[in-house]
């Protein structure tokens, strides 16, 4: 079944560019020019990935971003003009899972799409594989893999793939300290990675505060300044 794909981006040159692309990919695109009219369809179809311009004329990106992660957590890809470390950190904590800054180059654009798609069906429960650990406990925290489910304290926590994807690699290698770096490797399979790069702590920083957990006294994820992050054994 093709992936279905929403796109958001006033400038019309743009969307069709995109949509072109993942047409090519056999995806299904359903393209808008404004937020409005997007949040129509947004309510009424099960999309498997979104890509939203930041600058819109009526509703801006952050706020579409905001909508989209009070009912579904499918993955959000930001497209911003700016190339401000503001506006990314903003998107990413929103729930945003990945940002591309203007002007892109589309194969690159088509390659983040495949790596959220691929980490979003893995942890779907229609496509997740038969054989994978279901459950994955630590104290009060409980992981259900092929629900895409998460517990803390018997509260159900609402989780992007993103968050989801970083919390389980953390879990798996409980005790070990685990590097943005390869965090980064691990989540998005590929090399755009830098050290100024903040996408892994905007989104650390996103799901402490999901876990009601705390930079100074953490009751799951510990960070080791300067190496990376840790769940204690």
């Amino acid at each position: 079944m093709p992936d279905k794909i929403l796109v958001v981006d006033d400038e019309a040159e743009i969307a069709d560019l995109i949509e072109v692309y993942l047409n090519s990919e056999n995806c299904t695109v359903f393209k808008f020019y404004s937020a409005k009219t997007a949040l129509e369809c947004i309510h009424t179809t099960e999309f498997d990935l979104a890509i939203l311009d930041i600058m819109l004329p009526d509703i801006d990106g952050f706020t579409l971003c905001q909508k989209i992660r009070e009912k579904y957590t499918y993955p959000i890809i930001m497209l911003t003009a700016k190339d401000g470390e503001m506006d990314k950190i903003n998107g990413l904590t929103l729930g945003a899972d990945d940002y591309i800054t203007k002007p892109f180059r589309p194969l690159e654009l088509i390659a983040r799409v495949k790596s959220q798609l691929r980490r979003y069906k893995r942890y779907n429960p229609t496509h997740s594989p038969t054989g994978e650990k279901d459950l994955i406990c630590h104290f009060d925290l409980e992981m259900d893999l092929k629900a895409h489910k998460c517990l803390a304290g018997g509260t159900p926590i609402t989780l992007t793939p993103t968050e989801f994807s970083i919390l389980r690699i953390l879990l798996e290698n409980k005790g070990t300290v685990v590097s943005a770096e390869e965090l980064f490797r691990q989540i998005w399979q590929d090399e755009y990675y830098n050290k100024a790069n903040n996408t892994i702590t905007a989104h650390i920083r996103h799901l402490r505060e999901k876990l009601d957990d705390t930079l100074d006294k953490p009751k799951y994820i510990k960070t080791i300044w300067g190496v990376g992050y840790k769940i204690e054994a």
